[in-house]
Protein backbone atom coordinates (compact mmCIF):
# COMPACT_ATOMS: atom_id res chain seq x y z
CA UNK A 1 0.00 0.00 0.00
CA UNK A 2 1.37 3.39 -1.00
CA UNK A 3 1.75 6.27 1.44
CA UNK A 4 -0.69 9.15 1.27
CA UNK A 5 0.23 12.77 1.95
CA UNK A 6 -3.34 13.38 3.10
CA UNK A 7 -3.14 10.75 5.85
CA UNK A 8 0.51 11.16 6.88
CA UNK A 9 2.42 12.92 9.62
CA UNK A 10 6.20 13.29 9.64
CA UNK A 11 7.68 12.67 13.10
CA UNK A 12 11.23 13.97 13.65
CA UNK A 13 12.62 12.13 16.67
CA UNK A 14 15.35 13.77 18.77
CA UNK A 15 17.37 15.41 16.00
CA UNK A 16 19.04 17.66 18.58
CA UNK A 17 22.04 19.97 18.61
CA UNK A 18 24.22 18.14 21.12
CA UNK A 19 23.32 14.69 19.85
CA UNK A 20 23.85 15.01 16.10
CA UNK A 21 27.65 15.54 16.16
CA UNK A 22 28.14 12.00 17.55
CA UNK A 23 25.74 10.28 15.12
CA UNK A 24 27.40 8.27 12.36
CA UNK A 25 26.84 10.20 9.09
CA UNK A 26 24.88 12.76 11.11
CA UNK A 27 25.03 15.41 8.38
CA UNK A 28 23.44 13.00 5.92
CA UNK A 29 20.74 12.03 8.43
CA UNK A 30 19.86 15.70 8.96
CA UNK A 31 19.92 16.38 5.20
CA UNK A 32 17.53 13.47 4.51
CA UNK A 33 15.24 14.53 7.37
CA UNK A 34 15.27 18.08 5.98
CA UNK A 35 14.38 16.72 2.54
CA UNK A 36 11.36 15.00 4.09
CA UNK A 37 10.41 18.13 6.03
CA UNK A 38 10.74 20.34 2.92
CA UNK A 39 8.49 18.01 0.95
CA UNK A 40 6.06 17.77 3.86
CA UNK A 41 5.78 21.57 3.87
CA UNK A 42 5.13 21.62 0.11
CA UNK A 43 2.49 18.88 0.38
CA UNK A 44 0.76 20.03 3.58
CA UNK A 45 1.92 17.03 5.60
CA UNK A 46 2.08 18.01 9.29
CA UNK A 47 5.54 17.82 10.88
CA UNK A 48 5.97 17.03 14.57
CA UNK A 49 9.16 16.69 16.58
CA UNK A 50 10.37 15.28 19.86
CA UNK A 51 13.31 16.32 21.99
CA UNK A 52 14.87 13.92 24.48
CA UNK A 53 15.81 15.80 27.65
CA UNK A 54 16.32 19.13 25.85
CA UNK A 55 18.03 20.73 28.88
CA UNK A 56 20.91 18.30 28.37
CA UNK A 57 20.82 17.57 24.63
CA UNK A 58 19.70 20.98 23.41
CA UNK A 59 16.91 21.88 20.98
CA UNK A 60 16.22 20.47 17.54
CA UNK A 61 19.05 21.25 15.10
CA UNK A 62 18.73 24.58 13.36
CA UNK A 63 18.24 23.01 9.92
CA UNK A 64 14.99 21.39 11.13
CA UNK A 65 13.81 23.75 13.86
CA UNK A 66 11.38 25.71 11.68
CA UNK A 67 9.36 22.75 10.44
CA UNK A 68 7.52 21.22 13.40
CA UNK A 69 4.06 22.54 14.20
CA UNK A 70 4.59 21.11 17.69
CA UNK A 71 7.54 19.73 19.63
CA UNK A 72 7.22 17.31 22.53
CA UNK A 73 9.91 17.50 25.22
CA UNK A 74 10.27 14.03 26.75
CA UNK A 75 12.31 11.87 29.05
CA UNK A 76 10.81 8.50 28.04
CA UNK A 77 12.71 6.94 25.16
CA UNK A 78 9.48 6.17 23.31
CA UNK A 79 7.60 9.29 22.28
CA UNK A 80 4.43 7.18 22.14
CA UNK A 81 4.82 6.47 25.87
CA UNK A 82 4.52 10.15 26.72
CA UNK A 83 0.98 11.08 27.84
CA UNK A 84 0.96 14.14 25.57
CA UNK A 85 1.94 12.37 22.37
CA UNK A 86 -1.48 11.29 21.05
CA UNK A 87 -2.83 14.82 21.51
CA UNK A 88 -0.18 16.12 19.08
CA UNK A 89 -1.43 13.98 16.19
CA UNK A 90 -3.86 15.77 13.89
CA UNK A 91 -7.27 14.22 13.35
CA UNK A 92 -7.25 11.83 10.41
CA UNK A 93 -3.64 10.76 10.85
CA UNK A 94 -3.27 7.18 9.66
CA UNK A 95 0.42 7.01 8.71
CA UNK A 96 3.36 8.12 10.82
CA UNK A 97 6.62 8.50 8.92
CA UNK A 98 9.48 8.50 11.42
CA UNK A 99 12.97 9.96 10.98
CA UNK A 100 15.48 10.60 13.72
CA UNK A 101 18.00 9.35 16.24
CA UNK A 102 19.07 7.16 17.77
CA UNK A 103 17.56 4.45 15.62
CA UNK A 104 18.16 1.70 18.17
CA UNK A 105 16.75 3.64 21.12
CA UNK A 106 14.13 6.38 20.76
CA UNK A 107 13.24 5.77 17.12
CA UNK A 108 12.83 2.01 17.55
CA UNK A 109 10.94 2.21 20.84
CA UNK A 110 8.58 4.84 19.41
CA UNK A 111 7.97 2.78 16.27
CA UNK A 112 7.34 -0.45 18.16
CA UNK A 113 4.91 1.20 20.57
CA UNK A 114 3.05 2.86 17.72
CA UNK A 115 2.48 -0.54 16.10
CA UNK A 116 -0.12 -1.22 18.77
CA UNK A 117 -2.07 1.91 17.79
CA UNK A 118 -4.38 2.43 14.84
CA UNK A 119 -1.52 3.92 12.81
CA UNK A 120 0.62 2.58 10.03
CA UNK A 121 4.27 3.03 11.07
CA UNK A 122 6.92 3.85 8.48
CA UNK A 123 10.65 4.23 9.22
CA UNK A 124 12.70 6.38 6.85
CA UNK A 125 15.92 4.44 7.38
CA UNK A 126 18.18 6.86 5.51
CA UNK A 127 16.87 9.77 7.61
CA UNK A 128 17.64 7.96 10.85
CA UNK A 129 20.90 7.10 12.56
CA UNK A 130 22.84 5.95 15.58
CA UNK A 131 26.35 6.53 16.90
CA UNK A 132 27.32 3.02 15.78
CA UNK A 133 26.20 1.85 12.31
CA UNK A 134 25.74 -1.68 13.70
CA UNK A 135 23.14 -0.39 16.17
CA UNK A 136 21.32 1.41 13.36
CA UNK A 137 21.26 -1.69 11.16
CA UNK A 138 20.11 -3.98 13.99
CA UNK A 139 17.29 -1.55 14.83
CA UNK A 140 16.15 -1.36 11.21
CA UNK A 141 16.09 -5.16 10.99
CA UNK A 142 14.21 -5.50 14.28
CA UNK A 143 11.67 -2.84 13.29
CA UNK A 144 11.04 -4.65 9.99
CA UNK A 145 10.63 -8.02 11.77
CA UNK A 146 7.92 -6.53 13.96
CA UNK A 147 5.94 -4.95 11.12
CA UNK A 148 7.34 -1.45 10.78
CA UNK A 149 7.62 -0.53 7.10
CA UNK A 150 11.21 0.41 6.26
CA UNK A 151 11.62 2.89 3.40
CA UNK A 152 13.95 5.61 2.15
CA UNK A 153 13.18 9.32 2.16
CA UNK A 154 12.98 9.32 -1.64
CA UNK A 155 10.37 6.54 -1.58
CA UNK A 156 8.27 8.66 0.77
CA UNK A 157 8.48 11.72 -1.47
CA UNK A 158 7.39 9.92 -4.63
CA UNK A 159 4.57 8.11 -2.85
CA UNK A 160 3.32 11.37 -1.36
CA UNK A 161 3.35 12.86 -4.89
CA UNK A 162 1.92 9.82 -6.71
CA UNK A 163 2.09 11.49 -10.15
CA UNK A 164 4.53 13.67 -12.09
CA UNK A 165 1.57 15.94 -12.85
CA UNK A 166 1.24 16.82 -9.16
CA UNK A 167 1.45 20.64 -8.82
CA UNK A 168 4.42 20.33 -6.44
CA UNK A 169 6.32 17.72 -8.47
CA UNK A 170 9.02 20.05 -9.82
CA UNK A 171 9.61 21.62 -6.39
CA UNK A 172 9.93 18.21 -4.75
CA UNK A 173 12.12 16.95 -7.57
CA UNK A 174 14.54 19.83 -6.88
CA UNK A 175 14.95 18.53 -3.33
CA UNK A 176 16.54 15.39 -4.78
CA UNK A 177 19.34 17.20 -6.60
Amino acid sequence: MLLSAERSVLLLVDLQQRLMPVIHAGDSVVARAARLADAAALLDVPVLATEQYPDGLGPTVEALAGYPRATLAKTAFSAAADPGFQALLPAGTREIVIAGVETHVCVLQTALELLGSRHRVILAADASGSRDPADHQAAVERARQHGVEVVTSEMVLFEWLRDSRHPAFRQVQKLLK
